[in-house]
């Protein structure tokens, strides 16, 4: 990948989570957390995923390494696209705001991608892990289970034939809500309106940093991809294919950046 750092400097730089900073589901590598906190030493750093706030923890908060709580201040954690906004602070993860679904809501929604996933024959018998979960702001489906190993969650929809068959069903069933193509096997169900562009705005919102300031680095950016509306609503985009590539590029950004006083 090209590794050539974007111009103007950006203010705030945001990432997409799995597969950008980490493999699905899995712990940040030690370079990336190092690279994380260089980067917040420097300009504000946001990650935003359809994930809950429990991976951000496990996969990120978790695994960075020590650092002065100005420079923790500067990492900004959007779980479930942006719907929850959370900081980090001396006494922990810190809630900034939260809107979840209604009770009816999450009912309609638990039911319809069961009874569709069912109906297409995409409901696993054996998954690794819970295939539903309610995340507040968001129903994901997770066709294998929330804990099913990489390489059978890479090999089961390399097309995304089958995401986007249960999607287009869904939504049919409750069009009052967004139904959306998330990971590699998961379909997640949330407010109208909500993808990552909506968690852009909205940190554009809370910080005062404007659109044209920031730069998301994301692996799919595809128009398929969830990952693509930020580069559709003409966000500064630089495109990766895993972590290594992520590591690669922050290596080539950090010496343009100078360190904050």
């Amino acid at each position: 990948m090209n590794a050539t750092p974007p111009q103007p400097t950006p203010k705030l730089v945001a990432f997409d989570l799995d597969d950008t900073l980490a493999p699905s589901k899995s712990a940040i590598d030690p370079r990336i957390g190092d690279l994380l906190i260089a980067l917040a030493e420097r300009v504000e750093v946001a990650i935003i995923s359809g994930g809950q706030l429990a991976q951000f923890r496990t996969q990120v908060v978790d695994r960075l390494p020590a650092a002065a709580s100005d420079v923790l201040d500067r990492v900004h954690l959007l779980p479930t696209c942006g719907t929850q906004y959370y900081r980090i602070d001396a006494d922990g993860i810190r809630t900034v705001y939260a809107h979840s679904l209604t009770d009816d809501q999450k009912s309609r929604a638990l039911t319809a991608v069961e009874e569709e996933a069912q109906r297409l024959g995409l409901w696993e018998s054996e998954p690794w892990g819970e295939i539903l979960e309610d995340r507040g702001s968001q129903i994901t489906f997770s066709a294998l289970g929330q804990q099913a190993p990489l390489d059978a969650k890479t090999a089961w929809d390399p097309t995304g034939e089958k995401k986007n068959a249960l999607r287009d069903a869904v939504a049919a069933r409750i069009p009052d809500l967004e139904v959306r193509s998330g990971g590699s096997t998961s379909v997640d169900i949330t407010h109208r309106g909500i993808d990552k562009a909506y968690g852009m705005r909205r940190l554009s919102e809370q910080t005062g940093i404007a659109l044209d300031d920031m730069l998301f680095v994301g692996d799919r950016l595809d128009p398929h991809g969830n990952d693509y509306p930020v580069l559709a609503m003409g966000v500064r985009c630089h495109a990766v294919e895993g972590w290594h590539d992520t590591a690669e590029y922050l290596d080539a950004l950090l010496p343009t950046l100078p360190l904050r006083a």
